[in-house]
C-alpha cells in the first residue's frame, strides 16, 4: 500500500471521522479535478505533482477512470474523455437554477447585445451554470462550468452578499486573494464593505477587477422564501458605456428578471 504524503495524511486526520468517507472515490475526483485548459494532457507524474499523490494512488485512479471511460490514454498522456461531461449535465438537468436560467440567459443576452449569465457559489469560486452570448466570438474558456474567483467579480460579490455576517467572514478569513489585474481590489477590510455595500443596494458593479476591458453588473436571484440561491450579470467591454450608464441601462432589466423568477426558483 502508498504511503500517505504527510499533507494527504494532514488532511485525512483533520477530517471527520467516519467509516462512510470513501478516500478512494475522493482521490479519484481530486485525478479528475487536475484537468483544466491549461493541463489538458499529463503524464502519471504530472497528475500526482499536481494533486500531490502518490503515483502508485494515482496510477490506479487513472486505470479505473480508463476503464469506466472517464479518461483515456495516448503513449503516456492522459486526457479527459467527454464522457466527463454526464457527470456536468447530472446536475445542470437535475436543478432548477440552470434549467430554468439559460432561457432566460439566452433571451438576456440577445436583447441587450452582450454576454449573460448565472452562477452560483462554490468554495471560493462563482461557477456558472447558464450563460447567453450574443452572436460574436465568446471569449475563451467562459462557459457552463467556468469558475471565476468570487471574490473580484460581480457574480461573485453578489453571491457574497447573500451570506449572513459569519459566514461571509468565515470565507474572508480564508480566502488569500491575488490581484488578477492592476484593478484587483484585494484588501480585505476593503472586500468586506464593499460586499456588505453590494448586499445592502441588492447590485453588484466591479469594473476591469478580473479581467482588462470588462466591467459587470449583477443582481442576486432568489428563492421565494428570500434565500439567495444565484446571481445574474450582464457584461460589456468598459469602452461602450461608463459604468454609470451601465447602471442605468440595465439595473431595471435585471431586477425585473430577477423578481420574475423569484417564484420559480425552489
Amino acid at each position: 500500500m502508498s504511503k500517505l504524503r504527510a499533507a494527504d495524511a494532514t488532511a485525512r486526520a483533520a477530517r471527520a471521522a467516519s467509516p462512510d468517507f470513501s478516500e478512494a472515490l475522493a482521490r479519484g475526483l481530486r485525478v479528475i479535478a487536475a484537468f483544466d485548459g491549461g493541463h489538458a494532457q499529463m503524464t502519471l507524474s504530472d497528475v500526482a505533482r499536481a494533486i500531490d499523490l502518490p503515483r502508485a494512488t494515482v496510477r490506479r485512479a487513472l486505470y479505473t477512470l480508463g476503464e469506466l471511460g472517464y479518461v483515456a490514454a495516448e503513449g503516456r498522456l492522459f486526457r479527459l474523455t467527454p464522457k466527463v461531461l454526464q457527470l456536468a449535465a447530472a446536475y445542470l438537468f437535475s436543478n432548477p437554477v440552470s434549467s430554468i436560467l439559460q432561457p432566460v440567459c439566452d433571451r438576456l443576452s440577445a436583447d441587450v447585445d452582450a454576454a449573460c449569465s448565472v452562477a452560483v457559489l462554490d468554495g471560493e469560486d462563482a461557477v456558472m451554470v447558464a450563460r447567453g452570448q450574443p452572436r460574436r466570438p465568446a471569449a475563451l474558456g467562459l462557459g457552463i462550468g467556468f469558475r471565476l474567483p468570487a471574490f473580484c467579480t460581480a457574480l461573485g460579490r453578489t453571491l457574497l452578499g447573500t451570506l449572513d455576517d459569519a459566514a461571509l467572514d468565515a470565507f474572508l478569513r480564508r480566502l488569500k486573494p491575488q490581484p488578477l489585474t492592476p484593478h484587483t481590489l484585494t484588501d480585505k477590510a476593503r472586500l468586506r464593505r464593499a460586499i456588505l455595500r453590494v448586499r445592502a443596494e441588492g447590485i453588484a458593479l466591479v469594473e476591469q477587477e478580473a479581467e482588462l476591458g470588462m466591467r459587470s453588473l449583477a443582481v442576486p436571484l432568489r428563492r421565494f422564501d428570500g434565500v439567495g440561491v444565484a446571481a445574474l450579470n450582464i457584461a460589456v467591454p468598459v469602452g461602450r458605456m461608463t459604468g454609470a450608464a451601465m447602471r442605468e441601462a440595465f439595473a431595471p432589466r435585471l431586477r425585473q428578471e430577477a423578481a420574475a423568477l423569484r417564484l420559480q426558483l425552489i
